[in-house]
């Protein structure tokens, strides 16, 4: 029998309130799962139920609420509970009307439901201040197919002056259950997408930035709420969500007194009071919900094949075996030590070559970070034939060509930033903070949105055969302050410098539609759905450790797409951690992604270029089933036993990969067991070990197994020494 989430149990002391006339009910469907709407008395709306669709969700219409026993008043879960009024949590919207009241009464006008294409319905709920020329829409798009809804806000002021707006959530969910436990992502450069799972309490948990740039190095903005029990990956009812914004945001999970979980999601109100004119709205950023009652497995699945379908650029396309220079070159390089690189790359099978950082800077050559940034013209000492003369030569190697950016930060030591000193964000009468010798330019003003548009397109056009961008971003905001903007609106900055960020992004993506774009920011520092729908792929993190990229990596697959995830083999010992690895074990940590490398071939022996010819080739053959097949977490590298094993299946069950670790050392007596998800049943499969040059850490090799044996007896493997690892293909038979 399939699970209910949003029950609206509260606690038994309470005594019932009678729906007196039935009520009308709205569904918002998806093909597995259903939230329900409710009108209610006063021309209110409610959100009745959340969860698996079932028959019979006609009976909520006369659904009773728990009351307070001495005011027989309902707690009723409201649709958009907006503070005025009794108010006993944190309000979606809080808000100054243009005569100085700070209340709101909404009241339900209409509700429209239409079908926007074959897989998407949309519902839009209208409400209006019951006093007030204030109007409020809520867009709920339901997506059939992948199981996710996506909630928007959007506020109109036709009041006769300017609104104030103080707190202005995406949306709003009340959850009821016995128990709850959330995870949520949290790290630090190098550290990103860690995993904390707690217990809620009665009382407020908030996950919040204010970093407005590099928002995700610390927090992520995604959860993942396991209702009744720990969350597992195959079962069990989990809500995810994830907040489509790069700049501030805020998450918030209040326990009621009912017991209740309400939570709230959107842009973070620190700081940000907006202060919106008469006849003009506002449009808050999308939050994207799924649910699953088998675990979080299948809700990450959900999230994948929707952010594939509609929020990745390339979705549908296979990404490209790429070679960057950082870690194999650094700042020290020149034309015939990027052309080597290139000739190695082409000999191995690589296919897109990346410039990295230090292309750059004439006055003040970026021979490293103290100095050049913002100065994007080519170097002529480094590079006497330009880029153009780079790109060309790669493309007559077989390779496509790559070049980095940071078009968004200046050096102090740069003709940019003494040219135009007003374009610098920095709070009057201070000193303006320096991190990494960086300074952020201010793109709440147009005209910096405009140099950033151009720079990056002046970049692109120094060769027609620069097909590829790594945009990156180094530091965050500290002591905001913008010339441009006005006095009284220095709060709006961090809402335009993000929507001024995505105007240039989509500018560019008119421009340019088919160039692959890499979302960076020191690693994962801006890695949401808001940024990554500009995006081919994102960079996960500086840390290419494959020990620490294993969690990482899990981490991030949970809510982000594989096919997006760059992962790239680097040199041991790792250039971050120190620790040492074997070049097997980095190749198939990195092939669960979009595997790059970062190496410097030619510090490799001719073993080694032989493997990693090998594992590339591999790589190309099966990598249609790590972008586009269903994603199984069979084993947590968090679960504490130092194993992971993570597996991949084709949509036609045809095909799958089996990815399994050993963290540190075990026992030689004990043999780990996974147990396979995702099989047909009733298919054969021939297991087939790829990507090695060691004997088989299992004893099926190269045999026939079916996928009801695979799924229940598992494979047992040979995997006990620190850094061993398989990898296995599955083939229908």
């Amino acid at each position: 029998m399939k699970k209910l989430i949003v029950q609206l149990v509260f606690l038994s002391v309470l005594l019932p309130y009678s729906v007196k006339c039935r009520a009308k009910l709205f569904t918002i469907e998806s093909s597995d799962i259903m939230m329900v709407l409710r009108t209610e008395k006063d021309s209110d709306v409610s959100l009745a139920y959340f969860g698996d669709k079932f028959y019979g969700y006609n009976s909520l219409s006369n659904k009773q609420f728990p009351a307070r026993p001495d005011t027989k008043e309902a707690f009723t879960p409201m649709l958009y509970p907006a503070y005025g009024g009794r108010m006993t949590i944190e309000p979606i919207l809080k808000l100054t009307h243009f005569d100085g009241n700070e209340t709101c009464q909404m009241k339900l006008d209409s509700v429209a439901q239409r079908k926007v294409s074959e897989n998407i319905n949309r519902t839009t709920v209208y409400l209006s201040d019951k006093r007030y020329k204030l109007a409020v829409s809520i867009a709920f798009d339901a997506y059939w197919k992948e199981n996710v809804i996506t909630q928007q806000v959007t506020i109109a002021n036709h009041e006769k002056g300017p609104v104030s707006l103080d707190r202005f959530y995406s949306s709003y969910l009340p959850v009821a259950a016995s128990s709850y436990y959330l995870t949520h992502f949290y790290g630090t450069w190098a550290d990103e997408m860690q995993i904390d799972e707690t217990k809620l309490s009665q009382g407020t948990v908030s996950i919040e930035t204010k970093k407005e740039v590099r928002a995700t190095q610390s927090e992520n903005p995604s959860f993942m709420l396991a209702l009744n029990q720990p969350a597992k990956p195959d079962c069990g009812d989990i809500i995810m969500g994830a907040l489509a914004w790069s700049g501030n945001f805020k998450l918030n999970f209040e326990v009621d007194e009912c017991n209740t979980l309400n939570i709230l999601s959107g842009i973070n109100p620190f700081a940000s009071s907006y202060k919106l004119p008469s006849k003009q709205t506002f449009v808050t950023p999308k939050m994207i919900i799924t649910y699953s009652h088998t675990g979080y497995g299948q809700a990450s699945r959900n999230l994948h094949d929707w952010a594939l379908g509609y929020n990745l650029k390339g979705g549908n396309q296979p990404g490209k075996v790429v070679l960057n220079s950082w870690e194999g070159t650094s700042f020290n390089f020149n034309e015939e030590v990027i052309k080597t690189m290139i000739d190695n790359a082409a000999k191995l099978g690589i296919e897109t070559f990346v410039l990295d950082d230090g292309w750059f800077g004439n006055n003040y050559p970026r021979n490293s970070d103290q100095q050049g940034l913002g100065d994007w013209q080519v170097n002529r000492k480094k590079l006497p034939h330009g880029v153009d003369a780079l790109a060309n030569y790669a493309v007559s190697k077989g390779l496509k060509f790559g070049i980095w950016i940071e078009p968004e930060m200046v050096n102090p030591q740069s003709d940019l930033a003494k040219a135009k000193p007003s374009w610098i964000v920095k709070s009057p009468y201070r000193e303006i903070p320096t991190l990494r010798n960086q300074w952020l330019l201010d793109l709440s003003n147009p005209a910096v949105q405009n140099y950033v548009y151009q720079t990056v397109k002046q970049t692109i056009g120094l060769s027609k055969n620069i097909s590829y961008l790594k945009w990156d971003a180094n530091r965050h905001v500290e002591s905001f302050g913008s010339t441009y903007l006005p006095k009284d609106k220095q709060s709006h900055f961090w809402i335009d410098y993000v929507n001024g960020l995505y105007s240039v992004y989509q500018r560019l993506r008119n421009d340019f539609p088919d160039i692959e774009i890499q979302l960076c920011a020191s690693g994962g520092g801006r890695l949401d759905f808001g940024a990554l729908q500009y995006h081919n792929e994102f960079w996960t993190s500086d840390d290419t450790d494959p020990f620490q990229r294993l969690k990482i990596q899990f981490a991030t697959n949970l809510i982000y797409p594989p096919k997006a995830t760059a992962a790239h083999v680097s040199k041991s010992p790792n250039y971050q951690t120190g620790n040492t690895s074997s070049l097997k074990f980095r190749f198939h940590v990195a092939m669960m992604g979009r595997l790059g490398i970062e190496l410097q071939p030619k510090d490799l022996s001719e073993q080694e270029l032989s493997f990693v010819k090998s594992c590339i080739s591999d790589y190309k053959s099966i990598r249609h089933i790590v972008d586009f097949g269903d994603w199984y977490p069979l084993h947590s590298p968090y679960s504490g036993d130092n194993y992971a094993a993570t597996q991949f299946v084709t949509k036609d069950k045809k095909e799958a990969l089996l990815f399994a670790f050993s963290m540190d050392f075990h026992p030689r007596t004990y043999m780990p067991v996974f147990k396979l998800a995702g099989l047909d049943s009733h298919k054969m499969y021939k297991v087939m070990e790829i990507c090695t040059s060691e004997r088989s850490s299992f004893w099926g090799n190269n045999m026939s197994f079916s996928g009801d044996y695979l799924m229940n007896a598992g494979v047992n493997l040979n995997l006990n020494l620190r850094g061993e690892s398989s990898l296995f293909y599955l083939q229908e038979q």
